[in-house]
């Protein structure tokens, strides 16, 4: 993967998920790894929770400018999880030359895509969000 806060699952049958860190002590829920809760301090009750690949787009951006392996322009956003988490990722089924204020709070689920190859040979998958609504 190319973020440390998405697991793929040996079994093809299961799917890909995010997952992060939740505090036993207050319930503050980080995305990925934590040594301490950001929210009360707590170092010794953080537990790995899955969560969920669904949620809502808080903000927006088209972007211009292209990278390797990916086209402009293309619509990167900031997206609400359940959880109380957000990520940042880019989502499909948009129309980035016609960006729109209904875009916010627009359901999106993620998905995960092979984006390249690496030097080893290795896949490089990327978790992207697409619209629901």
């Amino acid at each position: 993967p190319i973020v440390p806060f998405l697991r793929i699952p040996e079994d093809p049958k299961q799917e890909p998920y995010l997952w992060g860190s939740k505090c036993k002590a207050c319930g503050a829920v980080f995305l990925g790894e934590r040594i301490a809760c950001g929210k009360c301090g707590d170092t010794d009750s953080l537990e790995e929770v899955h969560l969920s690949g669904e949620g809502e787009i808080y903000v927006f951006s088209v972007v211009h400018q292209s990278v390797p392996g990916l086209e402009a322009p293309y619509v990167a956003a900031i997206i609400d999880l359940p959880e109380g988490v957000s990520i940042r990722g880019n989502v499909y089924g948009l129309d980035p030359e016609k960006p729109s204020p209904e875009w916010f709070g627009k359901k999106v689920k993620m998905y995960t895509e092979k984006v390249r190859t690496d030097r080893e040979g290795n896949d490089v998958i990327a978790a992207k969000f697409r619209v629901l609504n």
